[in-house]
């Protein structure tokens, strides 16, 4: 059962990883990560494998990974020196992305994700100053003079955080923008964007059973205005469905969900349906000037 599996935060690491490994495999692939697999293993399939509706979360990986490649690009034209990745996970963006060798790559994570990873990726060579540290983010006594210590060297940063807010609660992660706010070599923050509506599907009882180790708790009635509250505006935002289209890949649906969506599109009004488009997205994040 995938919430066996799924015995913490960290294990949604493998089965991510192992979406990316079905995206590089395929002849038209929005990216490649061939160290993917590698850091999946079986783990990251046998989760893939029992989750429902899995080409959903396949497809959303895919999208979102190439949505946040070309924001990283976009932010090191813009003379980002720094890329700190919080709770990075198994992301290998420094290994398969074409960067400047001086660019500062710093990944955070839990001791037992660092040791995994560097174990797995010894033998590799990052293609930037890539430095791995051990940290638990929940921990302010560990955070704080992390998040310090890493502003003092950067000239201008860039935040990544994908797929951690999600695992937040809002006064947890009300405490993080806080504190990435008070960075002042902090130029951009990557985030996810969850709309209300898709915070209820997260929220239903099938998906409570199977994350109930690693439940979704980040459910701001107001998504723009939580961050903004807390001193980060909204830059831009890439919505997953209409990047889809973009990039010419679009969502596929089986028929009976297909013609559900289509019996709803019907009825909705041209707001609903608006919204709908907005269902999920990232966006970037740059402080407001207060």
């Amino acid at each position: 059962m995938a919430d066996s599996l799924i015995g913490n935060v960290s294990d949604t690491a493998f089965w991510i990883a192992h979406c990316r490994a079905l995206e590089t495999e395929r002849p038209d692939a929005l990216f490649r990560d061939p160290l993917a697999r590698l850091l999946a293993g079986d783990h990251g399939k046998k989760i893939t494998e029992a989750m429902p509706v899995s080409f959903i979360t396949a497809w959303i990986v895919a999208i979102r990974t190439r949505v946040i490649d070309d924001y990283i690009r976009w932010a090191i034209s813009q003379g980002v020196d720094t890329v700190l990745n919080l709770g990075a996970g198994l992301d290998t963006r420094p290994y398969r992305l074409d960067l400047p060798e001086s660019l500062i790559w710093i990944e955070a994570d839990y001791p037992h994700i660092v040791e995994f990873k560097e174990d797995r990726l010894s033998k590799e060579k990052p293609r930037c100053q890539l430095q791995r540290v051990k940290l638990d983010l929940s921990s302010l006594p560990e955070r704080e003079p992390f998040l310090a210590s890493v502003n003092a060297r950067a000239n201008k940063m860039l935040i990544l955080t994908e797929g951690v807010i999600p695992y937040l609660s809002l006064e947890e992660a009300a405490s993080l923008a806080d504190d990435l706010k008070t960075l002042d070599h902090a130029a951009y923050w990557i985030v996810e964007y969850i709309s209300q509506q898709a915070s209820k599907y997260r929220g239903n009882r099938r998906m409570r059973q199977l994350m109930q180790n690693a439940p979704f708790k980040f459910a701001p009635k107001n998504w723009f205005g939580f961050f903004e509250e807390h001193g980060w505006r909204s830059r831009e935002v890439h919505y997953l469905l209409d990047e889809g289209d973009r990039l010419h890949r679009p969502m596929k649906l089986p028929p009976f969900l297909m013609l559900l969506f289509v019996i709803r599109g019907i009825f909705a009004s041209k707001e609903q349906r608006a919204a709908f488009r907005k269902f999920q997205g990232y966006a970037i994040l740059e402080p407001t000037n207060s």
